[in-house]
């Protein structure tokens, strides 16, 4: 009955935390409910698969097993973008620390759960640190690239696509078809987290 008792208050700690950190920091800013069951279910099944197992003695061993089988598999059916693995990486540390930590106090595991949400609420405060969007346009008005016009060619993007554009990098260069890549960073001024600014290249048709 005790064994019992405490399953139950590790666990309603554990999923109380991941969801706190799930719905008040991730998900009001990616709006990704496929992560958002993933993230809840990894962490439930990890944290139950190591305290039933915790009493093997492996311990430690087991839980880099675990970090390892995961670092391998990286879900190749789709790319996880670094935003998406931080959080995975961190419910996973918590699961294991929710689920092995029974020769600390649950008063220090409180503690130490309440540390991860408030790291998450500074790094994801837009008070503290201010957030600054990215993604890559072909531009097909060359003329404006040089050094020279660059103020112009700011504005001209500006005026095109309705963002509030803060800075421009200019990537590769086509003279044959007058177009060259841009790196546009902007301001999102608190809109949640749009995907595909993580693509690092402009698809080519047909991908």
């Amino acid at each position: 009955m005790n064994e019992l008792i405490d399953l139950l208050l590790h666990f309603v700690l554990n999923v109380v935390v991941v969801f706190v950190i799930i719905r008040g920091f991730y998900y009001p800013k990616s709006r990704r409910r496929d992560y958002f069951f993933t993230f809840m279910m990894i962490s439930v099944s990890v944290f139950l698969m190591i305290f039933l197992l915790g009493n093997v003695k492996l311990k430690v061993g087991f839980a880099l097993g675990l970090f390892a089988i995961f670092s391998i598999i990286r879900y190749r059916t789709e790319s996880m973008p670094v935003r998406e693995m931080t959080y995975l990486f961190v419910i996973i540390v918590l699961s294991v620390i929710n689920a092995l930590a029974e020769d600390a106090s649950f008063l220090a595991l409180i503690a130490t759960d309440i540390f991860f949400v408030l790291a998450f609420w500074f790094c994801e405060s837009n008070r503290w640190l201010r957030h600054v969007a990215c993604k890559l346009v072909r531009y097909d008005r060359i003329e404006l690239i040089v050094p020279g016009r660059r103020e112009e060619m700011i504005a001209d993007l500006k005026r095109r696509t309705g963002l509030d554009i803060t800075k421009v990098e200019v990537g590769h260069i086509d003279f044959l078809n007058d177009t060259a890549i841009l790196k546009v960073y902007y301001d999102p001024h608190g809109e949640g987290i749009n995907t595909v600014d993580t693509l690092t290249h402009i698809p080519r048709e047909g991908e």
